[in-house]
């Protein structure tokens, strides 16, 4: 719904005007009724008349006019009247001054607490403002030193809550600015909250303190509120960005500037006194001093009584504390105890931070979007870090911040940075920290899509639209260089989707044509808006009518426009609507209709549109009817445009009604017959009949077929005559449905449509067709094209593969659209496959050639039904089968090609679709078997002795290359090896040695040499068929004392073809022969059998053994050994004791290791000591006796501390002492864990 446009009081607004200083200015303003009441407001306070401002009203002029024009004078004026109000700007140029003003005298006056940077706001009448009083009461100019926002006043801000906003400022090192707000409170229910920002998110509310100040006034009179930020010793850390919010209830706005500090300038004669003055208010511990402007390099200009070349803080650091009074002197530094408190601080401040090498700079700055690394230097490279942001720790999440440690570096990065990440960070080790503050900057706001130029009539709907680069910025609309708001009268419609800006004006007036311009921080565009009045077009003008009394008349116009609407007039007078005068308006017909018409009727009628000033007239005849009693006679005449010489066509559309009124005339009347043909068409009710009336007769066909098409004779006859006419019958109709579609060209998203046009075309030419498809066992069709097709063929597009689908089609002519076509024959969109791809050459001889290929990439829902490959001869186009049909495999052989000749290969795959696009080597290959040195690839575990059991099964395959097919020999210790023995077969690739059941015999050396004209290779093979030993050869008992028995026996005379790795002693009573072991695995061929019964009786076997197992028989002692009873004197021989003991000693050290942490870990040694040895293990010299996560083995002097999953802290060096009675030893490595990258 279009919104309410409110009608301006004013004919003529008030434009903005720009005058130089001291000029006369005068607005003028229109209103279209004389003795309203007006109102003049500057910068929304009334303004009252005085000597510098008269204003003037006479009738419907109004006037303002400004003597003396000022600089203060440039700001934003209104003109009132009632609820309408128009606003225009007053801009004043500054005149170019020859030279620069002396200063002013510097008379005493009262001591200001603060220096206003900004002008005070002007009288509510009008006049200049006061100068402004700097801090020391004198009226001067402002300092070098002071911010560059002490400029003249800016025009007033009408968008949102501000009336002025603070600008851009500079100041330089130590020097104070303030930034002032404006707010208009009239319109507001209670007092506004202003909020100061640096960055997007310090508030500076809680900084306030001796470096920032805030404070707020409100003027009663002018309703104004005022809001101040004044920053004191400026430093080069607050130079940045800043935002000021202001809310309201329901209302908010916010306003960006920035604030630039620049190093103080020393050029000029440098004040050492005022430098060392206090910031605050002259109490000893009011302030700190700030010398910091003394320590910049200052220019090399020669001053009188000063050595700008002295470095007073380098004398000041490098003298004693004795001195500092003398030096201060010397100087003309009076303030030494500020001095002292100064020298003090930067003593602090150099000291060297033990935790960072190289901090971070105070600020960064980075454009939004772009990533930033912050990097510190720390001392100790294996320090841990913390990163802070405005105070809060940093985690990881996602690929946002990344954290990295390269040696003594420690980087934090902050991918795509936006306004959020505006903030401080802060770099923490341990208890010290380093920070910096980033400011992120937002790009200039680009104008993507201009506006365009426009040309409406009046009450059209306009509509602007210009593309911005950023979503959510803010634009600012112009008309011919005035700025257009949201006012009381709504003309105007301001709308954002997204990045696109609308302006919009629903009804257009003659005044809103002009230059309409958008405005962004980064550009501009600018559209002209035409707007013409609306043109009115007669079609059909008023006719004049003549009637007889009782009759009815029919005014009828038609006008170009059917929303136009008017009056109709008689003489004059507007004609009123009754019973008898019906007043119509159907589109673009406008009907006045007047029954049973009388003599007053007749006279001069008129239509007048609305708004238009022009009218459409016509007069009104009563024809009085005379009564003539001589008869008279008068031939039949009918009433058509074509009489029987050349016949009217009348077209009818097939299922309407036809209604054909002929009139005639004829004294006395006529008797009508109409016919089709030779047949006569009767006045009866049917669905062609014929109506005949006094003075005209009608024809009507009810619901026209294509049988009542033809010619049609009316024939009418009277005593004076007849007459005749002729009427064709044309009826038309949407076409017949075309045939069945053909489908051709199926691919793998497309096809190709063909059809035939309609046998028949409704009696009106094909426009075009419209098609349909559907899936197969789907009921819905979907429109293919909403633009007809001229031809008779069309390409289907974007269908998916495998998917059956089925086409109909429609005709179209001007009628309407026909039936559908009956529905195409089923078909599938497919494609072939891509290419195969990598076609090689595997091998190749004098008649074959071994190719293969990997299989297309993408094969698609007509699946792979195989392969075709084809070759061509170098210097030819033809290309030969290689084989019948196809090959699914993706490697072939190709035999009987011509030796010699270079061939070209290529292979395609095939579907239903058809072939693909064929894989082509890049180079023909030559039909020649290429010599190829024999090489024998000797397998890794037949590069050392193989060892099978008797009976096992021997299967040795050995690769090997060459061409043209080697010859291959093999060898059993230099002689050819026995066919009956052992099998051998032998292939292009490689050779096979094959031994069924393997014998002791058939060990040895085998060697295998594979020959091809002179070139040979071979390889040897070292195979060992092992069987179990024999029983060792004898046994014999050497010695029986006490409880044991000693005996002896000798090695197996067969030891199986392996070492004897063992034997088995048993040992059985006489009286059981029951045998029962006593040693397993035993080495040595002498033993002890212990623990025997006293007073038994015993026999002793050896059993031999190796790989194999144990022999099948063992050796049996021919003696017993009787263990004789208690009493039986036995003297032992006698023995020389041997010195056995020993003092610990490590026959394998420790090794220093490297581990991953999480896997367990073994550190190893052996040590003998006779007695054996206490061992204990250190780490770090500590004792891991008693920790959980420390296990020791011991087993025969193999010594094993298993560290449980370790750690990083893990990591050292580890020692393990064996300590026994004869001394100690020990032996120590160091433990590396790693941390898995």
């Amino acid at each position: 719904m279009p919104e309410p446009v409110k009608k301006s009081v004013f004919t003529k607004k008030p434009k903005s005007e720009e005058v130089s200083v001291g000029a006369t200015v005068t607005f003028v303003a229109e209103t279209d009724k004389p003795g309203l009441k007006v109102k003049w407001q500057r910068d929304n306070v009334d303004i009252a008349a005085n000597e510098r401002f008269a204003i003037k009203s006479e009738g419907k002029q109004h006037s303002l006019t400004i003597s003396n024009a000022i600089v203060e004078d440039e700001v934003v004026y209104a003109i009132i009247v009632g609820t309408s109000k128009v606003k225009f700007e007053l801009k004043v140029k500054e005149q170019e001054k020859t030279e620069e003003a002396p200063a002013p005298a510097s008379d005493p006056a009262p001591a200001a607490p603060e220096a206003s940077e900004t002008p005070a706001p002007p009288a509510a009448d009008g006049s200049a403002p006061p100068p402004t009083e700097a801090a020391g009461g004198e009226a001067k100019p402002p300092e070098p030193s002071e911010a560059t926002a002490t400029q003249p006043e800016p025009p007033k801000d009408e968008i949102g809550l501000f009336l002025e906003r603070p600008k851009d400022g500079e100041v330089t090192v130590g020097a104070n600015i303030k930034f002032t707000v404006r707010i208009a409170g009239a319109n507001l229910i209670k007092k506004p909250v202003v909020k100061w920002f640096k960055g997007k998110w310090m508030d500076l509310t809680s900084k306030v303190g001796k470096h920032l100040q805030l404070q707020e006034s409100y003027d009663r009179n002018t309703k104004i509120y005022t809001f101040e930020i004044q920053i004191i010793g400026a430093k080069t850390t607050y130079a940045g960005g800043y935002r000021c919010e202001v809310s309201s209830k329901d209302k908010f706005d916010s306003c960006n500037f920035n604030l630039a500090v620049h190093e103080a300038s020393t050029s000029g004669e440098v004040d050492i006194r005022a430098a060392f003055r206090r910031t605050g208010d002259g109490a000893d511990e009011a302030g700190e001093l700030d010398f910091s402007a003394l320590l910049k390099k200052r220019d090399n200009e020669p001053k009188q009584g000063i050595d700008l070349d002295v470095d007073v803080w380098d004398i000041l650091k490098k003298a004693p504390p004795t001195e500092y009074e003398k030096i201060a002197f010397q100087y003309g530094i009076t303030d030494l105890r500020g001095l002292l408190k100064r020298l003090k601080k930067m003593k602090k401040e150099e000291k060297k931070s033990e935790a960072f090498l190289k901090k971070m700079d105070p600020a960064y700055q980075i454009d939004k979007g772009q990533k930033m690394k912050l990097v510190v230097e720390v001392a100790n490279p294996n320090a841990e870090v913390k990163w802070l942001k405005n105070g809060q720790e940093i985690r990881v999440s996602g690929s946002k911040y990344i954290f990295e440690s390269i040696g003594n570096k420690r980087i934090l990065t902050i991918n795509n940075c936006s306004l959020a990440d505006d903030a401080a960070y802060t770099c923490v080790i341990g208890e010290e920290k380093c920070g910096t503050e980033l400011f992120v900057k937002e790009p200039p706001v680009q104008i993507l899509q201009p506006l365009e130029d426009q040309m409406v009539m009046v009450g059209e709907r306009v509509e602007f639209v210009c593309e911005v680069s950023e979503e959510g910025a803010q634009v600012k609309w112009e008309k011919d260089g005035v700025e257009l708001t949201r006012e009381e009268t709504f003309k105007y419609r301001f709308k954002k989707d997204g990045k696109k800006h609308y302006l919009i004006i629903n009804e257009t007036t003659l005044e809103d044509g002009g230059n309409y311009k958008v405005k962004t921080n980064g550009g501009e565009s600018l559209a002209e808006l035409m707007v013409q009045e609306k043109q009115l077009e007669v079609l059909q003008d008023v006719a004049d009518l003549t009637v007889r009394a009782k009759e009815q008349a029919v005014f009828k116009c038609e006008v170009s426009d059917e929303t136009v609407t008017g009056i109709w007039v008689k003489n004059g007078k507007e004609v009123i609507a009754n019973n008898r005068i019906k007043i119509t308006h159907i589109g673009r017909v406008h009907k006045l209709t007047i029954d049973d018409v009388v003599p007053q009727d007749e006279g001069d009628y008129s239509f007048i549109p609305n708004g238009f000033a022009f009218s459409l007239s016509a007069k009104l005849h009563f024809m009085e009817v005379k009564i003539d009693f001589v008869p008279r006679q008068e031939p039949p005449k009918i009433k058509l445009d074509c009489m029987s010489q050349c016949a009217d066509t009348i077209i009818v559309v097939a299922g309407n009604k036809l209604r054909l009124d002929v009139p005639i005339t004829g004294d006395p009347a006529p008797t009508v017959i109409w016919m089709k043909g030779d047949k006569l068409i009767s006045e009866v009710d049917g669905r062609v009949h014929v109506e005949t009336h006094q003075d005209h007769c009608v024809f009507i066909i009810e619901g026209a077929e294509k049988s009542d098409e033809g010619a049609y004779t009316v024939v009418v006859k009277n005593e004076a005559g007849e007459d005749k006419a002729n009427i064709n019958v044309k009826v038309i109709e949407v076409p017949d449905p075309p045939e069945s579609p053909r489908i051709s060209n199926i691919g793998e998203d497309f096809c190709t449509v063909n059809w035939d046009p309609p046998k028949y075309d409704g009696g009106q030419p094909v426009l075009g067709y419209i098609l349909e498809r559907k899936k197969k066992k789907s009921y819905r069709w979907m429109r293919l094209n909403y633009d007809l097709v001229k031809e008779l063929t069309y390409e289907s597009k974007r269908m998916i593969e495998g998917v059956i689908y089925e086409m109909r089609i429609y005709a179209v002519n001007s009628i309407g659209m026909s039936l559908p076509s009956q529905p195409s024959q089923p078909f599938m969109p497919i494609a072939p496959t891509s290419e195969p791809t990598m076609l090689v050459v595997d091998d190749v001889s004098d008649t074959t050639i071994s190719l293969k290929w990997r299989p297309p990439e993408r094969i698609g829902a007509g699946g792979l039904d195989g392969y075709t490959v084809e070759y061509c001869k170098e210097g030819s186009t033809e290309w030969v089968q290689a084989l019948q049909g196809l090959t699914e495999r993706t490697s072939v052989m190709i035999r009987d090609l011509p030796t010699g000749e270079k061939l070209t290969f290529r292979v395609r795959a095939i579907n239903l679709a058809g072939p693909s696009e064929p894989c082509t080597m890049k180079e023909p290959v030559t039909i020649r078997e290429i010599m190829q040195r024999p090489k024998i690839w000797l397998p890794r575990y037949l590069r050392q002795r193989l060892i099978k059991k008797v009976g096992e099964t021997v299967n040795i395959v050995i690769p090997f290359q060459g061409k043209p097919r080697p010859v291959v020999t093999w060898l059993k210790d230099g002689q050819p090896v026995d066919p009956k023995q052992v099998g051998i077969r032998n292939s292009e690739a490689d050779t096979i040695l094959f031994i069924r059941k393997a014998e002791r015999d058939l060990s040895g050396e085998y060697k295998v040499q594979i020959q091809i004209e002179n070139c040979e290779d071979s390889a040897t093979i070292h195979i060992q068929i092992v069987d179990k030993p024999s029983a060792p050869q004898s046994i014999k008992i050497v010695e029986i004392w006490g409880f044991n028995v000693a005996l002896e026996w000798t090695p197996p005379k067969d030891d199986g073809n392996t070492e004897i790795t063992g034997y088995t002693v048993q040992k059985a009573d006489k009286k059981t022969m029951e045998w029962f072991t006593v040693f397993e695995h035993y080495r040595r061929t002498h033993c002890v059998v212990s623990d025997l019964i006293m007073g038994n009786e015993y026999f002793f076997r050896v059993f031999s053994e190796n790989m194999c197992g144990l022999s099948e028989k063992p050796c049996t002692s021919k003696n017993s050994a009787y263990i004789q009873k208690t009493g039986t004197a036995y003297k032992p021989p006698s023995y020389k004791d041997q010195e056995l003991e020993e003092a610990p000693k490590f026959t394998h050290p420790l090794n220093d290791r490297s581990v991953v942490a999480g896997y367990n870990a073994t550190l190893s040694c052996a040590v003998r000591g006779i007695p054996k040895p206490k061992v204990t293990w250190y780490k770090n010299k500590m004792d891991l006796s008693m920790e959980a996560r420390y296990r020791s083995f011991s087993k025969q002097g193999v010594l094993t501390l298993e560290v449980r999953k370790p750690g990083t802290f893990d990591g050292g060096v580890y020692t393990c002492k064996a300590v026994n009675v004869h001394g100690e030893a020990e032996t120590e490595c160091r433990l590396e864990v790693r941390v898995p990258q």
